[in-house]
Order: structure tokens, then sequence, then C-alpha cells
């Protein structure tokens, strides 16, 4: 990695690349740090520590900290993430939407317009709850028509000046724009979570020893995790492919070796998103309207569904959450999986360029061996991300160690990170051909 950034510094236009991005990344900081006008950010910041929803935690790490201090890109670029996972369940319902998936360029261009429009809606409507909700719970300033048009308007031109800069760091920096964005909210959070766990674990332990202890443990969990993260998003299956030889004149062409790329981690984070918004939502409105407290049998079923009360072996009833977290994860990875990889279609595609798979007949034969192969493989990668879901929660709930990064943090940290330095190699590898067909 080091060796990638070194030699890309040497680079002049992904030097360029690179300190655009970091200048972009500066100003998504200080625009996290700019008060919203009209809020007592004081007050939220207070009723914010007070809660305990684990869904109002993973909002506040993926905006970097923002939700809190109520800044004015308190909603972040969660807006255009939700829009974006629409917007590619849409494509696959709507046929008019897959053609223009399926256009080349203008088509994808038509798409992330339709994209950027739907962003803007999901932040008025985001926006507008969270004004109406603060104003009723006296967190305004004043609660009048002037003081939530304000709100609204600030909060969605927060989140929209967030999607242009994603955008503008993906056509000028380095990487996906929108990742880079999400990744340096959360590693933003990491230093405070460090500095929780050193207080509670070493610099309060009984005595040298055990603090020495803890910090091995931490430091270890952490680096194990990380590694398991890496092979999880770098393992793939290569599905090995031959090409017919065909008589084109005089000559005969064809007859190469491919292979089709399947990766263990097909659906990425986005399972385990989809299980703690399904989970936490009850959760957060139950928070946000003062519910939720009581010992009702309304509110046990609230306390299963928070991570805060899984693992803990004094309350073990609630782990039963838990169970149903993974059940989700891995329908999800499966969901997500055959929405975005079709077997058939790359069969038929093989069949019609005059590829096969060895040993196995073109056609629906291939298909059905896609989908055996792929059923395996996503079943491997929803349980790894299970893994790496549940090690946090484990150590929460046993350890009452509660920081903002876990599992979903990590996964999405590093994944970002691999794909940037991989467009990075890619982009020296370019100028590389490019300056030796000059000469």
């Amino acid at each position: 990695m080091l060796e990638t950034l070194r030699k890309a510094f040497k680079v002049k236009d992904i030097r360029s690349r690179i300190f655009y991005t970091f200048l972009m990344l500066i100003v998504i900081r200080i625009g996290s740090q700019l008060p919203l006008p009209g809020v007592n950010g004081e007050v939220i910041a207070n009723w914010f520590a007070s809660q305990g929803a684990d869904g109002l935690n993973f909002f506040n790490a993926i905006t970097g900290g923002s939700f809190e201090q109520m800044s004015v890109f308190a909603l972040n670029i969660t807006p255009y993430i939700t829009s974006s996972i629409i917007m590619q369940l849409l494509t696959i319902a709507i046929p008019k939407l897959e053609e223009m998936q399926k256009d080349g360029e203008d088509g994808r261009k038509k798409i992330a317009e339709i994209t950027r429009y739907v962003t803007v809606v999901l932040a008025l409507i985001q926006s507008t709850a969270m004004a109406i909700g603060f104003g009723r719970s006296n967190y305004l300033d004043k609660f009048d028509a002037l003081h939530v048009i304000m709100m609204v308007a600030s909060l969605t031109a927060g989140s929209a000046v967030l999607m242009w800069i994603g955008e503008r760091i993906t056509e000028k920096g380095v990487g996906n724009g929108i990742s880079i964005v999400l990744t340096i909210n959360i590693i933003s959070r990491i230093p405070e979570d460090l500095m929780t766990l050193y207080t509670q674990f070493i610099k309060n332990a009984p005595n040298v020893g055990n603090a020495i202890i803890a910090a091995l443990v931490i430091l270890a969990v952490i680096l194990v995790t990380v590694v398991f993260v890496i092979i999880l998003q770098d393992g793939q299956r290569k599905i090995p492919v031959q090409y017919s030889k065909k008589i084109q004149g005089r000559k005969q062409v064809g007859g190469q070796s491919s292979h089709i790329p399947l990766k263990v981690n097909t659906a990425g984070v986005i399972p385990i998103i989809f299980a703690q918004s399904i989970m936490q939502f009850p959760v957060v409105i139950a928070t946000i309207m003062g519910k939720g407290n009581g010992t009702g049998i309304g509110s046990k079923i609230l306390h299963g569904l928070s991570q805060s009360y899984w693992c803990n072996p004094e309350q073990p009833i609630y782990s039963i959450g838990l169970a149903v977290y993974i059940v989700l994860v891995v329908a999800f990875a499966y969901f997500y999986t055959s929405i975005t990889f079709n077997p058939l279609e790359i069969a038929n595609n093989m069949k019609r360029q005059g590829g096969f798979i060895p040993g196995i007949r073109p056609g629906k034969p291939t298909s059905d061996y896609l989908t055996k192969i792929l059923n395996y493989i996503v079943f491997i990668g929803a349980v790894g991300l299970t893994i790496v879901a549940v090690i946090p929660i484990f150590f929460n709930g046993i350890f009452n160690a509660n920081v903002s990064f876990g599992g979903t943090s990590i996964i999405i940290i590093v994944g970002v990170i691999i794909e940037t330095l991989k467009q990075i190699e890619s982009q020296m590898l370019v100028r590389y051909y490019k300056g030796f067909l000059n000469d």
C-alpha cells in the first residue's frame, strides 16, 4: 500500500488528483462542524447522549458526528445512499429503467440524474420530519414556520452539497467519491472511540498487568478483524471459460481462455445495512417519541431489537434478537446477489460469444452450474459478514465496550481503501502504457 502511494506521488496527474481529494475532505470536515441555524446544538447533544438507540449511534457514526452536533451536514450522504439502493432495486423491477441501464454511458447518466432528484426529495422528507420532531420537543430556538423552513433548507442543501462533492471526487479525484465521503466520516469517529476504550479498559484498569492485557486484547481484536475483512473482500472463485475457435476469412480467431470472477462477498456491506435498518427502525422511532423505556411487552420487544442488549449474560433472553439479525443478514445477502448477478443472462451471453465452461454444456446447464456455485459462495460470504458484524456486538455485551465503529464500519473502511488503491494502480498502469505507446 505504501509503495503504491509512493509511486503515485511521483506522477503529477495522480498527485494532483490525490491533492484535490484531500482538499475536498477538508471541506467536508469543516462543514461537519458548522452549526445548523435555529437549533440549540447543546440541548440536542445532551438528548443524544441520554439515548441508547443503536440506530442513532450508527447513523451518527456514518455522518461523522454531524448528527450529534446537528451541523449543516447532519443528514450527510445518507439520502444519496438510500436513493442509490432504491434506484438499484427499481432497475430490476421497472423494464424502462433496466433498458436505460443497458443503454451504455447515456443510460447510466440518465439514471444518475434521476438518483440526484430522488436524493433531494428524500433529504426534504427527512429534514422536514427532523425539523417538526425537534420543534415539538422544544429543541429549536423557535418553533415557527420560518425556523422550520430554515432548518429544512439548510439540511437539504448540506446533503446536496455532499452529493456534489462526492461526484466531483469521482470525476477529478481518486476512488469513488461517495464511498470516500462515507469513509472519512467513519474514520473521523475512530480517535474518539479509541479514547473511550483507553479510558474504560486501560486507564481505569486496577493494575498495570490488567491494563497491558486489555491493550493487547483490543489491538488483537482490531487487527484480526481487519485482516479477516481484507481476506473476505479480496476472496473470489474464478470460473474458467473457454472460447471456441472460429474461421474468419483465411484466419482462425478465438480459442482464448478467460474466467468469471465470483467474489465471496458479492453483496458487500449492503446485507448488514439492510438488516440493521429493519431492526433499528422501530427502536429509533420509539426513541424519538420517548417510548420504549417501560417494562411492558412492547419495551421488551424493542430491547430484543436493540444491539445494546445482545450477548448480555445477565439478560440472555434478548439475544434472540441477535439470531434474527443473523438470519436477516444471510437472507439479504442472497436477495441482493440475486438482483445484481443474473446467471441465466451470463450463460446466454457466453453462448452467443461461443464461450463455455469446460465440462459444462452451454445454455441452461451453465446457468444451473453458476447458480449452484454462487449459492455456495454467497453462503460463505454471508457467514463471514456475520462474524465481522457479531464480534463488536459480542464484546459490547460481555465487556460493555460501546464504540461507534463496529464490523460494518471496518468493512466499509477496508473495502473503500482497497478499491481506491486498485484505482490508483490502474491509473498508473494506463499512464505507463500511454507513455510507452507515445515513445
